[in-house]
């Protein structure tokens, strides 16, 4: 069944549309990748999805549940979760505190908050750094912790911009084997926007391409690296790495 729909939602910006009549549909326990030039609307989107911002039409539905321009506490409450492409943790609070204090966002008791974070702060692999200050982490520590702070609100759904940008090669992997363990053993459905088309090409079930705001094409991740349209607007340019 379609976990996340969304109808027609478009956004624009001082005459700019930047979100331009999307639709697509994610399926339970699945995931999505959402790719794109920069430019093409991928973080505005995921704002309008996630309640940063209000779409100007269309609607956005979690669980069958209509969350269109619905505060961000109040579709996180609803089971839906994001990251940010600017990671910006409480610098001196530790590890565990940031992830605790997520928790209790999502309206959980400080005492079960620190139980509910030091699971979650195992789950991504970051005991080791569990006590330190945030503000000490490496950036591929810092990108766990972004991940973590958004699985502390147990969503059904997470949206993930750009999580393995800035992380070496071999920083990557890790990562992805983590996003592919919490669709697997913990239901977590994904949606992601990313420039890394490796790891594009091994999460993916299907693929949505953006291009100036629009649907250009969706399918497979191998029907969509095969689409002439995909090739010229996006494949052609050597994938960046972070802005949307």
């Amino acid at each position: 069944m379609s976990l996340l729909q969304v109808d027609n939602v478009t956004k624009t910006f001082r005459g700019l549309r930047a979100v331009d009549d999307v639709s697509f549909t994610v399926e339970e326990g699945t995931i999505l990748g959402i790719i794109g030039p920069n430019g093409a609307g991928k973080t505005t989107l995921f704002n309008c999805i996630a309640g940063a911002i209000a779409p100007d039409t269309g609607t956005v539905r979690l669980g069958g549940a209509d969350v269109t321009g619905a505060a961000p506490h109040k579709v996180s409450r609803a089971g839906m979760a994001r990251t940010f492409q600017l990671m910006k943790p409480f610098g001196s609070m530790s590890v565990l505190e940031n992830v605790a204090v997520a928790a209790m966002a999502h309206g959980t008791s400080r005492r079960t908050a620190t139980g509910t974070a030091a699971d979650v702060v195992e789950r991504v692999g970051l005991s080791r750094w569990r006590d330190a200050r945030s503000d000490g982490l490496p950036t591929a520590g810092l990108k766990r912790l972004e991940l973590a702070r958004a699985l502390a609100s147990r969503p059904r759904v997470l949206l993930l911009d750009e999580v393995l940008a800035g992380l070496l090669p071999a920083e990557r992997l890790p990562v992805m084997e983590l996003l592919e363990t919490l669709r697997s053993d913990d239901g977590v459905t994904l949606v992601f926007v990313e420039h890394i088309m490796a790891a594009v090409m091994r999460l993916s079930d299907s693929v949505l391409v953006l291009e100036q705001g629009r649907v250009l094409t969706s399918g497979s991740p191998a029907e969509v690296t095969q689409d002439p349209r995909v090739i010229e607007a996006y494949l052609g340019e050597e994938p960046a790495g972070a802005g949307s």
